[in-house]
């Protein structure tokens, strides 16, 4: 099935492949807003980073002012003058403490805040994303790959989650804690402050050089990270025909173009981004050779204290190493940018058309449907079904036949409003169906698939999946009418056998069997039939046969076959080519005209007949 954008959109889908992300400063203000809700909780955090900042920062020239006391006591002694004040260095060392101890409670608060904030959104996310698949039309996922959308709900937010948590708080402690030293190197000598201060145009000449580089490889790096994901899930969800086909060597192959390409740039922006600290540490190393020179002879000349040199050469260290967070910290948002701009493409996805304002709501339907002047095209320039007409009385059982592409499943899924018809209309009852609400449309019917769908539990919820609120007995009524029971009761478990994850352990008749006791179970009024027996044998096709004879009586049904023998019983054919309607009757009707249907009809016979003789 194709969507809108065709087969040409590729194996994989997703983001185009930008050389970086399309708007860094649009996507951060859009994850700011987003953090908006948390305005009271990243404010407490801010409180509290600050105050554990100012208390670090307090704690060197608290230190310094021992260290002063210590040097003079030692000097005096030298001299016979004094003694060492140990009293005054004490207490000097106990305020020492309860600062560290304060700060080290106030870091500890803002870890535990901003984590609960950073989880909260990471939930916020996958909700939104999980309810947001739910609103996308089907045309979306026709060109996109399963793994593309699993990477963002998984990978991006994760990398989104991870700054929050972590990066979050260090650019809010590093940024309070460059301006704080430099208010306190300043307090102590602005020449010392002013040669400490040299190196920072060398700094963000470096960081602005290695942004700029490292932005494009990030975005890759998450955009080929979902490609890969892509590939293996489709691999590994069609290996058995993958190996069938002998097809190992071109899937080894083209995942190892996209690993090679992840590799490339995710090895790339890795080094970029670990060339950032040795650099900063070089610069540093710089400044603080320089600081020394210049304070030794500031100290010479009695411009200062031995303690506020010593409270200096920490502050300059203090001053550097949040500048080096700072500039790892804008690679790491680089990063986050790419994946957020991801994540905030598929929010943005223009969803199925909305639902009518005042939708039409009905406690019982009849069946009656109609195909008013349908026109629909997966591509809005390529229609496939052109200006089609027909009326199905309630409780008619009607048949769709044709050769393949001709446009029958399309109908059904037009009819189901998984795409909406570029013009003309389709009525239930007398009503459009786009005047319904589609969970209110789809309630009336019941669809069973040539690709049958069953999940990871029991055999008898997959049934009760047609009808949740149905109670045992009903579900094992179910599987009575659709001919499942018989077969249960020779699974390990019967009706409480868990259907494993690859669903290899029935067979494919039985899931197909499966798949019709929970139409059976659901009782709809318009009954949708899409190859239903084509996974059986001959001997069950012929109960299913039967047990859909009597599920259909009372029940307008939409058959889709390719065996028409199936459906001579129908009480209206509609024969499509090329999406149009050519013919509409019964089979002996068609059969009387002598016209395609017939051809078509009369062909099957003649090929069985060959192939028996």
């Amino acid at each position: 099935m194709m969507g809108r954008g065709g087969p040409g959109s590729g194996p994989v889908g997703g983001v185009a492949g930008d050389d970086k992300a399309r708007n860094f400063r649009a996507t951060m203000l859009k994850l700011i807003s987003y953090l908006s809700a948390y305005r009271v909780r990243i404010i407490v955090v801010f409180i509290f980073a600050a105050l554990s900042t100012v208390f670090n920062i307090v704690g060197p020239k608290v230190l310094g002012n021992a260290t002063t006391k210590l040097f003079e006591g030692v000097m005096a002694q030298i001299a016979g003058t004094g003694e060492i004040d140990f009293d005054y260095i004490g207490r000097i060392l106990l305020i020492m403490l309860i600062l560290y101890i304060i700060a080290s409670v106030f870091s500890y608060l803002m870890a535990w805040i901003m984590a609960g904030v950073a989880t909260d959104i990471g939930y916020r996310f996958r909700k939104e994303l999980s309810e947001k698949i739910n609103k996308l039309p089907l045309s979306y996922f026709d060109k996109t790959s399963q793994g593309e959308v699993l990477s963002r709900i998984t990978n991006d937010v994760d990398t989104v989650n991870q700054t929050l948590s972590q990066s979050l708080t260090q650019l809010v402690t590093s940024f309070i804690t460059v301006i704080g030293v430099l208010i306190m190197m300043l307090s102590i000598s602005w020449v010392m402050t002013l040669v400490a201060m040299l190196v920072i145009p060398l700094t963000l000449v470096i960081v602005s050089i290695i942004i700029k580089r490292s932005q494009v490889y990030f975005k890759d790096q998450q955009e080929f990270l979902g490609h890969v994901n892509g590939h293996v899930e489709e691999m590994y969800g069609g290996h058995r025909v993958m190996k069938a086909f002998n097809g190992e060597e071109r899937s080894i192959a083209e995942f190892e173009g996209y690993n090679t390409t992840l590799y490339g740039v995710a090895w790339k922006s890795q080094f970029l981004s670990g060339m950032m600290m040795p650099i900063m540490t070089f610069i540093g190393n710089l400044g603080y050779v320089m600081v020394v020179i210049v304070g030794g002879y500031l100290t010479i000349r009695n411009a200062i204290t031995v303690g506020d040199i010593q409270a200096f050469i920490q502050y300059v260290r203090s001053f550097n190493q949040p500048l080096m967070q700072l500039a790892n910290i804008s690679n790491v948002l680089q990063q986050t940018a790419a994946a957020a701009e991801r994540v905030f493409e598929f929010l943005e996805e223009e969803e199925e058309i909305l639902e009518s304002p005042d939708p039409v709501e009905l406690d019982a339907l009849e069946g009656h449907v109609e195909f008013h002047n349908v026109t629909f095209g997966y591509e809005e320039d390529k229609p496939i079904i052109h200006n089609m007409s027909a009326k199905v009385e309630p409780g008619q059982k009607v048949a769709i036949v044709g050769p393949t592409g001709a446009g029958k499943t399309t109908i059904v899924k037009l009819l189901m409003r998984f795409y909406d018809i570029d013009s003309g209309a389709i009525l239930v009852d007398g009503h459009d169906i786009r005047a319904f609400r589609r969970q209110d449309l789809r309630q009336w019917f019941s669809m069973v698939l040539q690709d049958t769908w069953l999940y990871n539990d029991t055999i008898m919820e997959n049934i009760r999946y047609g009808r949740p609120e149905a109670t045992d007995a009903e579900v094992i009524e179910a599987a009575k009418a659709a001919h499942v029971d018989h077969f249960v009761h020779t699974l390990p478990d019967g009706y409480n056998m868990v259907i494993n994850e690859e669903i290899n352990n029935i067979s494919q008749g039985q899931m197909q069997l499966l798949t019709i006791a929970r139409a059976v179970l659901a009782d709809p009024r318009i009954l949708i039939l899409d190859e239903a027996t084509s996974s059986v044998d001959t001997r069950t096709e012929v109960l299913i046969q039967k047990a859909m004879d009597k599920l259909m009586v009372g029940r307008t049904s939409f058959i889709i076959a390719h065996r028409l023998s199936t459906i001579r019983n129908a009480d209206l054919i509609l024969v499509m080519k090329d999406g149009d309607i050519i013919e509409q009757g019964t089979h002996d009707e068609l059969l009387a005209r002598g016209a395609f249907y017939a051809d078509l009809y009369n062909s099957q016979f003649d090929h069985v007949e060959e192939l028996v003789s």
